[in-house]
């Protein structure tokens, strides 16, 4: 394991060695939350991937294919369907408002007074997305160093903390961009056609495995319309996926460069599925699925390969945690903690101040996160709540501003109440991994989203005007800064 060992500790000292370069860049809030604005398509695209597609895409998506086979791949690919919809339809509009989070893009819409308690929401999802992606690091680090789960958890976590708070989203970008390629060769490349000539081709797997295995609807129809319903919406509205698209330096950009990442998604959704299916064949009886990944890159990939793939999974947890751990704290900072205190930014304060603040927010989320998961053991039940608080609480409203004139911030503040409180009631009764909440929750906050709507003052005209411009992308230049990184 020595050549594998030497792979895993190049690639996350080149981690940290990036965090301290973008160190060197982040010298204003629009550096340090989203890159300047100034990503050009290649690095947009891959970025994307990276944050959409984490452990949970690539240990839990071969995971399914080891338990469903085929049609496995439907969670990650809904993701993928989710981030399709997102470019094509929405993140041009969302890139020309120029804010920082969506809670900011609510009060434009509404008039300023829906930022708190969505904020609350989203920061809560983020919270959760960040903790479940750290607890990830637990399985890697036990298959390449034996290691307890807590040392593992402080381990990993540490290094994404120390890259992501040093130079925030340039950090988070230039490591996300070497995550994308380190996935697309240690998954794409090696273990996909590895595993299918181990597992004796496709015609060795079809004979030794069930014919429902290669059913593109095997899993179930129910459960392919929940996965829609939480993923593919959930990419729609979440703070760690709006908070790339603000990064992309023009609108075609966050249209043609989202599109190739939710393509990609697809395809990377497949050979998840596919891997699995293979190990199915050659491990017919693991105690777990999710075992599946772990199983087939210690027993069957040689040396050094087996450490590229590692790191490759290792890259997976890292860009989703790390996109998630500056999107909760740029929420914790601008969304929650700054309207409480009634902190507005005076005149000429110093950028520099903001990044500080902000920097410290990360290193403060960070240390929550570690710690959130070192206690916390069911991930599926944390990561279920986050995602039913987002799209029950918060879809409506959201989308309800981009697509419906009418709506109101009575009408978006009831929706959020309403919604989550449902969520979080259905939950209590039918369990956190029961389907019903976030139907019945979703439905509920739509309900009293139009109802109240149509039953208040409709938004002041000025407020629309505002916003109107705001979309259309006037008066929301920021100022330019020198050696723009836009590959």
């Amino acid at each position: 394991m020595a050549v594998d060992y030497a792979v895993i500790v190049v690639y996350l000292a080149g981690m940290l060695a990036m965090g301290w370069w973008g160190m060197r860049r982040a010298r204003s809030k629009s550096e340090f939350l989203v890159a300047g604005r100034r990503l050009g398509p290649w690095m947009y695209s891959g970025t994307m991937a990276a944050i959409v597609l984490g452990g949970a895409s690539t240990i839990g998506g071969v995971g399914l294919g080891y338990q469903y086979g085929l049609s496995g791949a439907w969670m990650v690919f809904t993701i993928g369907l989710g981030l399709l919809a997102l470019s094509v339809f929405f993140s041009a509009r969302i890139a020309r408002l120029k804010v920082y989070t969506v809670s900011e893009m609510l009060d434009l819409r509404y008039g300023g007074r829906a930022g708190v308690i969505s904020g609350v929401v989203m920061w809560a999802y983020t919270l959760m997305l960040a903790v479940t992606s750290t607890i990830a690091y637990a399985t890697i680090f036990d298959v390449l160093f034996d290691v307890n789960r807590t040392v593992a958890i402080i381990l990993g976590g540490t290094i994404v903390v120390a890259y992501s708070t040093l130079g925030g989203m340039w950090s988070i970008t230039i490591t996300d961009m070497v995550q994308f390629v380190v996935k697309t060769i240690g998954v794409l490349l090696l273990l996909l056609p590895i595993a299918v000539v181990k597992a004796g081709g496709f015609s060795e797997m079809k004979a030794k495995l069930p014919t429902e295995y290669f059913d593109p609807l095997g899993i179930g129809g129910e459960t392919i319309f929940t996965c829609v319903l939480i993923y593919t919406f959930g990419m729609l509205i979440g703070q760690d996926i709006w908070q790339r698209v603000f990064t992309a330096r023009s609108d075609s950009t966050a249209r043609w460069g989202g599109t190739v990442a939710g393509t990609y998604c697809l395809v990377y959704a497949l050979a998840g599925a596919v891997i699995g299916t293979a190990a199915k064949v050659m491990y017919p009886t693991l105690p777990s699925a999710d075992a599946a990944f772990a199983t087939i890159v210690k027993d069957e990939l040689p040396v050094g390969v087996r450490g590229l793939v590692l790191a490759a999974a290792l890259a997976a947890v890292m860009s989703t945690s790390s996109g998630a751990l500056i999107a909760c704290a740029t929420v914790a900072n601008n969304d929650i903690w700054s309207r409480l205190r009634g902190v507005v930014a005076k005149e000429g304060e110093g950028e520099r101040d903001e990044v500080k603040g902000n920097r410290a927010f990360i290193l403060l989320m960070g240390v929550a996160v570690i710690v959130i998961a070192i206690a916390l053991n069911n991930v599926v039940e944390a990561l279920t709540v986050a995602y039913n608080l987002l799209v029950g609480g918060l879809l409506v409203p959201i989308l309800g501003g981009l697509l419906w004139r009418r709506g109101t911030a009575a009408g978006a503040l009831a929706a959020v109440a309403v919604g989550g409180a449902s969520v979080i009631g259905l939950m209590a009764g039918f369990g956190i991994l029961a389907n019903e909440p976030v139907y019945y929750g979703l439905l509920a906050s739509l309900a009293v989203y139009v109802v109240v709507s149509l039953a208040t003052k409709p938004t002041d005209a000025a407020v629309l005007t505002a916003w109107r411009e705001r979309l259309a992308g006037r008066g929301t230049e920021e100022p330019a800064t020198p050696d723009p990184v836009t590959v």
